[in-house]
């Protein structure tokens, strides 16, 4: 093999390893390989031990570390963890397994096989017992990272590795000190319970503050990467291994950003296009095939793969017949914790330079590294195809092929952000989604075409961030509401989003008169917004619900827009309602797999509300299901409800939902004629007082015959 000439200048290699990130996948996707393979054998093809093209100097060190890190913090920030909580007793058995199987089977094969002494049988062992999470991109890509299977193959990644690194520890100590220390190793424990302490209690507050005071997307991202790599750091400095600190980081400012933010698309999109390739692109330049032509190296490959492999696949069938698995999720199991890289490398290196291990069980290492790199993308890739198919029910299938059309009035650049990163919080995943972005104007001025130019920018901006089309809609109208109403009806919107309009005179209603006005003439499902922190430092969402709000035709679809946007901001929600409405939400959020903690207070009264309200902090989202005045949930309790959030919830964040009704929608009344009413308007007092009279009959038959 002829070496070709030697690149050294920077912006020669930035440039070829831009290309390999660009073209690898573009060619292996036409063969059906994952890419992960493709960046790792480009690293082999112009690393050192290839044709020479590029040297692995610091940038590839620092940058492959930077990209391993980044991997695990993605692996930890993608993660549910509501759904972790519900499978952390599968997940540690699975990381028992995935921990002592291979730890035990690697000592045994390399004294009796390798002929190894103990103390080097068992750092090698806990080089079998570790893992890393590489092919994790590709359960993400196919969209099964909630599954049972991924949970569980992530909570055993964390006993492994953590289990791995304690042996090693153990592992070196002897081999320095001639014995083992257990007073060494109860303090590292105590110096790991101290920072798993520490980052669970700073890191959530500071993060709130962070975020509550600064809304920037550079300085919010900037700050993230800060605390991961604090993280990293600080888990160095106590004797850990770097990438459990940046997993440990993303698990706990996974609930700060949620998956269809605007955030957490700057951050896959940094470390898929950049961060990630490098560290695969590094792993195949250290990659030397030319000692596989050895035949003692050969041999000692060919055990440690096969034991490697073997006391992986071991503990993912044990953990299948255990849960009754199918073979996909199996598969699934085996794909993640196949790949050695990390810890790996870190367990050789330190054997070899500590004189422990020899050329030949070092290069061996290097190659399992290479084959298992290889062969764990389309291990989980195989897998994940089936498993996806097999967990989409036909009620999936039906969401899929649903069509949601949301429809944002924006109308102050102040407000645009909030009023978009609740549009996209609150979207149908599992189906199509349009989004719109209107902005109404009345006059030709320069000053109003600059507002609305501005408003709608700013819209679009936002939402490309989070990689979503939306359109823009500038119109010219007689007033704001004609123009929404007629935006509304001829592009077949689902729901309108808009502002709470903010009083400005004595006899201003508590929503406006505009608003009034729209929800009088139209029947689609509006949602009434107002903010005062980002939804991404809210800790619960407490709902308010009316008596009768099961009856309304839209009352499954704010239902699930409230566990959507739970399930993105992983908080809790506390419906307060009636008790006989209370199993008609729990079964849409079940029959809509919704899995989100969700608790209910019982509220009969408007006055039992009125005592629920010192107990709704600044914190938390309060969201309120409203009713027009023609609909069947509208009684006196919601009439009282304006005053009541005018009185006690001027500073709180407020959503106040108006759901979808059946009916024609009624025209808007204009000065072209004066003598139309509304005959849908609120009803007069005597109407009133009779529909509340037989509502407290109802309530005394129900009681005297319970």
């Amino acid at each position: 093999m002829i070496a070709a000439a030697l690149v050294t200048q920077p912006v020669q290699i930035f440039f070829i390893v831009l290309v390999i990130i660009l073209l690898a996948p573009l060619l292996l996707n036409r063969l059906k390989v994952p890419h992960i393979i493709g960046m790792i054998v480009a690293g082999v093809v112009i690393g050192p031990y290839g044709f020479d093209v590029l040297q692995a100097d610091s940038s590839f060190a620092i940058f492959g570390q930077v990209g391993l890190l980044y991997l695990m913090f993605l692996a930890g920030l993608e993660i549910d963890m509501f759904h972790l909580r519900l499978n952390l007793r599968r997940g540690l058995l699975f990381g028992l397994l995935t921990l002592l199987i291979p730890l035990v089977m690697g000592v045994l094969t390399s004294v009796w096989l390798l002929r190894l002494d103990w103390v080097t049988s068992l750092l090698l062992g806990s080089m079998y017992a570790s893992h890393t999470l590489i092919s994790y991109p590709v359960a993400a890509r196919f969209g099964i990272t909630k599954t049972p299977a991924v949970l569980v193959a992530v909570v055993g990644t964390i006993i492994a590795v953590t289990g791995a690194l304690l042996v090693l520890a153990a592992t070196v100590n002897i081999s320095r000190d001639g014995e083992f220390s257990l007073g060494a190793m109860v303090w590292m424990l105590a110096r790991m319970a101290v920072w798993v302490g520490a980052i669970l209690y700073i890191y959530p507050r500071l993060t709130r503050w962070f975020f509550k005071n600064y809304s920037d997307r550079v300085n919010q991202y900037v700050f993230v990467l800060a605390m991961v790599f604090l993280a990293a750091w600080t888990g160095q400095v106590i004797g850990l291994e770097a990438v459990l600190g940046a997993f440990f980081a993303g698990l706990v400012l996974n609930r700060y950003v949620p998956p269809a933010s605007p955030l957490m698309s700057s951050i896959e999109f940094v470390g898929n296009a950049l961060f990630i390739p490098y560290f695969l692109i590094s792993v195949g330049m250290m990659i030397n095939l030319r000692v596989l032509l050895n035949t003692d190296t050969l041999l000692t490959a060919g055990i440690m793969l096969a034991v490697a492999l073997v006391s992986k696949w071991i503990p993912a069938f044990i953990t299948q017949r255990v849960n009754n698995y199918d073979s996909s999720s199996r598969n699934v199991m085996f794909g993640l914790t196949s790949a050695h890289t990390a810890v790996a490398l870190a367990v050789v290196t330190l054997g070899y330079n500590m004189g422990m291990f020899d050329e030949i069980v070092l290069n061996a290492t290097i190659a399992v590294i290479l084959f298992t790199c290889g062969i764990a993308p389309v291990i989980t890739a195989a897998g994940a195809a089936k498993l996806k198919i097999s967990t989409l029910s036909e009620d999936d299938i039906l969401r899929h092929t649903r069509v949601n059309n949301t429809l944002i009035a924006v109308s102050n650049p102040l407000t645009v952000p909030s009023l978009v990163e609740l549009g996209v919080l609150m979207r149908n995943q599992a189906g199509r989604h349009n989004f719109y972005a209107i902005h109404v104007r009345n006059d030709n001025s320069s000053q109003s075409k600059a507002v609305s130019r501005n408003s709608l920018d700013i819209a679009r901006r936002i939402s490309a961030s989070a990689n979503l089309k939306l359109d823009e809609i500038e119109r010219f109208d007689i007033n704001t509401v004609t123009g929404i109403l007629n935006a509304a009806a001829e592009r077949d919107i689902t729901e309108i989003v808009i502002g709470l309009h903010r009083r400005t005179t004595v006899i201003d209603t508590f929503y406006g008169s505009k608003i009034e006005q729209l929800l009088r003439s139209t029947n689609r499902m509006v949602i009434i917004y107002r903010s005062f922190i980002p939804l991404n430092t809210v800790t619960r969402i407490v709902v308010s619900v009316p008596r009768g709000a099961q009856y309304e035709t839209g009352f499954s679809r704010w239902v699930r827009c409230v566990a959507r946007l739970a399930l993105q901001l992983g908080c809790r929600v506390i419906f307060c309602c009636h008790d006989d409405i209370q199993p008609l939400i729990r079964g849409v959020i079940y029959h809509g797999n919704y899995d989100i903690r969700c608790e209910f207070r019982t509220i009969a009264s408007h006055d039992e509300m009125i005592l629920l309200t010192p107990r709704i902090l600044d914190d938390d989202l309060f969201v309120v299901i409203s009713a027009r005045s023609n609909s069947v949930s509208y009684t006196e309790e919601v009439t009282e409800m304006p005053g009541l959030l005018q009185r006690s919830f001027s500073s709180s964040n407020l959503i106040v939902i108006f759901p979808e009704q059946f009916g024609e929608e009624v025209a808007l009344t204009t000065f072209v004629d004066p003598m139309s009413i509304d005959l849908a308007a609120s009803p007069s007092p005597f109407v009133k007082a009779v529909r509340n009279a037989m509502q407290r009959m109802v309530d005394w038959l129900k009681h005297i015959f319970s």
